[in-house]
């Protein structure tokens, strides 16, 4: 059924606020793009009212931290067919543009500023030409949904469309209007429907996670391997997909920059660092009493949203980051955890079987 909140008024006697609508939903994106994080905490918005050739524009579009692409589009007045045929022809637009293309619209978006160094300043990651815009999702942000239109991006979703809603409902609060927002689907679904294949060429999962770790001053492989762990923080968008991985999950491990430095077994789910222990000679501790080698996102340990969060592992086989297996072909990709069905994926595990002989050790 179709997403619907309701919100009340706290007090002796609570008070059920009446929903209410947007004067215009002009005023919808306006506020979007004054405020990006009510869409979401991990995008940041790149452009507006671009031209497609197609004889329309897009209402927005966004990045993330891994260089793709997020087109929004608000659903205004459309009927559920026109909104999404259009999304997903415009879809068609962004999957062709070229980093130059990219580039100009932001450009435009931000008064002639650069990507490069806005990006760099906003994930804290340099922008990666080769993985710019090698995949997209499709957000439809809309102030009611329709039963028809959660069956169509149901379907699609289903059949690993990256494709989401974001629901925006209205509240009256005397003569001030309330906001709220509902996803349609797990966020973390739709990221890693946009993740699995950057080349476009399906084909059936192997089964094989792939590990992105962030080794640097905010996390230690080190620590990583003494306590036996994998773990992303700083936002829901590094976090969020090591919910992806179950105990008996085999992991490969890669480090950005550097190459595959390990494989794994899951032992555990995810956990925030508040509640996550590791072993030690002197028995179990807090993960950050004993991981010092790396920040952690110490700072948000009370913060469900940007703490770090970890999942324990027990390797069965490792090498130092200086070590680490780099060969041109590789796969690569910047998602905490990622399920690919690229056939890149296929070959680099593969080839990773050789130089890490004992990813199926028994007992390791």
């Amino acid at each position: 059924m179709p997403i619907r909140t309701t919100l009340w008024k706290i007090n002796s006697q609570p008070q059920q606020l009446e929903e209410s609508s947007l004067t215009k939903e002009q005023l919808l994106e306006d506020m979007i793009v004054a405020a990006p994080r009510m869409l979401s905490d991990e995008w940041m918005l790149i452009g507006r009212q671009e031209d497609t050739g197609f004889d329309g524009r897009i209402d927005l579009l966004a990045i993330a931290p891994d260089g793709s692409l997020v087109l929004i589009e608000l659903k205004r007045d459309r009927t559920p067919r026109e909104v999404v045929a259009q999304a997903l022809d415009y879809a068609s637009w962004v999957e062709r543009l070229r980093p130059e293309d990219i580039a100009a619209i932001y450009s435009r978006f931000a008064l002639g500023k650069s990507l490069a160094d806005d990006f760099l300043h906003r994930f804290g990651q340099p922008l990666d030409e080769e993985s710019l815009n090698q995949t997209h999702q499709i957000i439809i942000a809309a102030s009611s949904l329709d039963d028809s239109t959660e069956r169509i991006v149901g379907y699609l979703s289903e059949r690993d469309i990256p494709i989401n809603v974001l629901c925006f409902q209205v509240f009256a609060n005397g003569t001030e209007q309330l906001l709220s927002r509902s996803w349609l689907i797990d966020p973390v679904r739709t990221q890693t429907s946009a993740a699995v294949t950057p080349d476009g060429q399906n084909e059936p999962w192997n089964g094989e996670f792939y590990c992105s770790y962030g080794h640097g001053e905010t996390r230690s492989w080190e620590d990583a391997v003494e306590f036996g762990f994998i773990c992303g923080g700083g936002g829901l968008w590094y976090s969020k997909t090591l919910q992806l991985l179950s105990p008996g999950d085999r992991v490969w491990v890669k480090v950005p920059g550097a190459g595959f430095v390990g494989v794994g077994r899951v032992t555990g789910r995810s956990q925030p660092a508040s509640t996550f222990k590791v072993v030690t000679p002197n028995g179990e501790v807090p993960v950050l009493e004993a991981a010092k080698r790396g920040s952690y996102h110490g700072t948000y340990l009370a913060d469900p949203e940007n703490c770090e969060y970890f999942v324990s592992v027990k390797w069965l086989q490792t090498v130092p980051v200086e070590q680490a297996v780099h060969e041109i072909g590789l796969f690569g990709n910047q998602n905490t955890v990622c399920k690919p069905t690229a056939p890149k994926w296929r070959s680099t595990v593969e080839r990773l079987k050789v130089k890490f002989p004992q990813f199926d050790a028994v007992g390791a």
